[in-house]
């Protein structure tokens, strides 16, 4: 699969830019609607993709290379966590369809639901946990 192949699958949901909570005993990863401070909350992109390492350092490029180590975090719907793991594209993603506002459309995307990082204290956090799948 070449780069833009394997960036094509992602859907645009905006779910891998919302900040986690994992907790230290069990493991368990549960999504916040606290998003990223790159995220462009009405597109579900990074504002600033190319250069984002120059601003979040820790954000995480996926590859075929690292996708054992953080299947963990990634959400249900993820179309990268569905296809390493067998499954089909949801008929709402954008592959499929062939319109980028699908995602949306579906109401499975963060589109107006998120609060910027910035605004809410890291003590707060677990006032913002949401329920997958969105």
């Amino acid at each position: 699969m070449t780069r833009p192949e394997w960036e094509a699958l992602c859907d645009g949901c905006g779910k891998c830019c919302l900040n986690k909570l994992e907790d230290e005993d069990t493991g368990q990863v549960a999504l916040t609607n606290v998003a990223c401070r790159l995220l462009d909350d009405q597109t579900c992109q990074c504002s600033q993709y190319p250069i984002r390492h120059n601003f979040v350092p820790e954000c995480i490029v996926l590859s075929p290379d690292n996708m054992e180590q953080n299947l963990y975090w990634m959400p249900e719907t993820c179309a990268y966590k569905l296809m390493w793991n067998g499954h089909p594209l949801p008929d709402w993603h954008p592959l499929k369809t062939g319109d980028p506002e699908s995602v949306h459309k579906a109401g499975v995307s963060m589109r107006g639901r998120t609060v910027p990082e910035f605004e809410v204290d890291d003590e707060e956090w677990e006032d913002h946990i949401i329920e997958e799948p969105i």
